[in-house]
């Protein structure tokens, strides 16, 4: 077996669902600088995410999907000075 073939931060994390505000703590090695204190009290890294299984339409049977990248975007061309 190789060594130094698994990463050695491993950790508990926080994944946030910024759609709807559900979020879950799993095991990661992701890096992030921001935390948030969870349910047990402890504080532990947060990570955002746009979409999750609690948000997305292939899950929850709605089809309703957020564009929050495209929406600036949009803004902004639309009321571009000229």
């Amino acid at each position: 077996m190789k060594k130094d073939l698994h990463p050695s931060n491993y950790r508990l994390v926080v994944f946030k669902d910024m759609s709807n505000d559900y979020a879950f703590l799993t095991k990661s090695c992701i890096n992030t600088n921001e935390t948030v204190k969870w349910e047990d009290g402890n504080e532990y890294p947060l990570v955002k995410l746009e979409i999750s299984h609690t948000s997305h339409p292939f899950y929850t049977g709605k089809m309703k999907l957020v564009d929050t990248a495209g929406r600036i975007d949009k803004f902004k061309t639309r009321y571009a000075k000229k």
